[in-house]
């Protein structure tokens, strides 16, 4: 799979969150500064060369959508993360994270709770 550019990402979270839309529609929920149409327009068009968008004819107008749902991009992004900087390991990740100064206490207490409420359910 194809990693996203920060740009494409933007219009990509925009599409997941109102499922379809036209360009203008997808440029009034960007944040300021707004990029202008034919940049968004590009970014779109790339987007679809990528397989991760498609659209819709309206006429000479399109209305673009997803093909990928967020989650799957999320996971298999993470899987790439893992596999580039964790030797494909997971629990590599995880110690990587626990180690780290930027997780709180009550953050490690709330890994701890999900992780034994995943054994609990594989079980």
């Amino acid at each position: 799979m194809n990693k996203l550019t920060k740009a494409e990402e933007e219009i990509m979270n925009v599409l997941w969150d109102i499922d379809k839309g036209f360009v203008k529609e997808i440029i009034e929920k960007l944040p300021e500064p707004k990029p202008a149409y034919n940049t968004v327009s590009t970014i779109i068009r790339i987007l679809c060369t990528k397989g991760f968008v498609d659209h819709e004819d309206f006429g000479r107008s399109h209305r673009y959508f997803p093909m990928i749902r967020r989650d799957e991009y999320k996971s298999k992004y993470l899987k790439n993360v893992v596999n580039r900087f964790f030797d494909n390991s997971y629990k590599n990740l995880v110690s990587f994270f626990s180690e780290s100064d930027d997780l709180s206490l009550s953050e490690l207490e709330e890994l701890k709770k999900i992780i034994e409420k995943q054994m609990e359910m594989k079980k």
